[in-house]
């Protein structure tokens, strides 16, 4: 696929996840296994779009020691970059897995503190990027030093090059994001919630917040609710996607996933239906993989007859 994609990650991770037999709070814990992998939303979504074959290019900061191993990362698993370099160190966030639960534990640093310059010299590279590109996704969080309101500097930014954007974020970037109206959004339930001010107690619900967000000019909604699922939605229609039953690994990455897959489609330009299985399955196999592993574009389009999609 020769369509470009430009993930924009501003606060990227070294993410170590070390695996301990059972995790015993305030006391000794002894690591049997542990790995590192570049980390970070915006960086998971270029990993797995890299296994989908699409061309795509990590925009973003780097910062001190650990910023040059993520990029030695990034290099080696063929992964194209455009980042600036930043003052501080780049974060470097935890993830414990106990195997006698098979829950994981994230420990997360909240990254650099970002200088109005450097925030100045990115806006003016991604601006040049987008030229070079047919989508943006904007997913994760805003180091200290980059207002609430970047996301939706950077969609307005696509928007007058004609470009769609995917946002994927929370809280108060999340929120001043959807007002710019991306293309398509993908929050889970529970930034949802946040976004909404609502708590819901059914998926008729869920449906109908969708549906909002839709009517305010966004073209397509995919909230993703772990183990029960997604809510995928455009103007036309609502689904009510149930993924099958898997061991749950880790969650690391699954909603990274969910976006990554989007995105492929969209450049497809794949029908709802298409997008809720393809979504859906990406996110599953990623949540059945230990770590900070990923889905496979072979693996997803092998299980897509796992997906069950259901018209609201």
């Amino acid at each position: 696929m020769r369509d470009k994609v430009i993930a924009v990650t501003l606060n990227p991770s070294i993410d170590k996840t070390i695996t301990i037999e059972h995790l015993i709070p305030y006391g000794l814990n002894r690591v049997i296994d542990s790995r590192t992998d570049p980390g970070g939303k915006g960086v998971n979504v270029a990993r797995v779009l890299k296994n989908f074959y699409v061309n795509v290019t990590v925009c973003g900061l780097i910062a001190g020691n650990q910023g040059k191993l993520l990029l030695d990362y990034l290099n080696r698993d063929g992964i194209q970059t455009d980042l600036l370099e930043n003052t501080g160190e780049t974060r470097v966030n935890l993830k414990i897995l106990d195997e006698s639960t098979n829950q994981t534990t994230e420990i997360n640093e909240a990254g650099f503190m970002v200088t109005p310059e450097i925030l100045a010299s990115f806006k003016l590279k991604l601006k040049q990027s987008i030229h070079e590109a047919n989508l943006v996704v904007l997913s994760g969080s805003l180091p200290p030093g980059v207002p609430e309101n970047f996301y939706a500097e950077c969609i307005a930014l696509a928007k007058d090059e004609g470009i769609p954007s995917v946002l994927d974020a929370d809280g108060n970037a999340f929120a001043e994001g959807v007002k710019a109206i991306p293309f398509a959004v993908k929050p889970n339930l529970r930034e949802l919630e946040l976004l909404t001010g609502n708590t819901f107690s059914n998926m008729n619900e869920i449906a109908q917040a969708a549906k909002k967000l839709i009517a305010v000019g966004i073209e397509i909604v995919i909230i993703s609710m772990g183990p029960d699922g997604a809510i995928v939605a455009d103007k036309n229609q609502v689904f009510r996607v149930n993924s099958w039953d898997v061991e749950v690994k880790s969650a690391t990455g699954s909603g990274d996933s969910m976006v990554a897959s989007l995105a492929y489609s969209i450049l497809k330009k794949d029908s709802l239906f298409d997008i809720a299985k393809l979504t859906t399955a990406a996110g599953t196999i990623t949540a059945s993989k230990p770590g900070t592993k990923i889905c496979t574009l072979d693996e997803v389009l092998q299980s897509l007859h796992h997906v069950v999609v259901t018209k609201i």
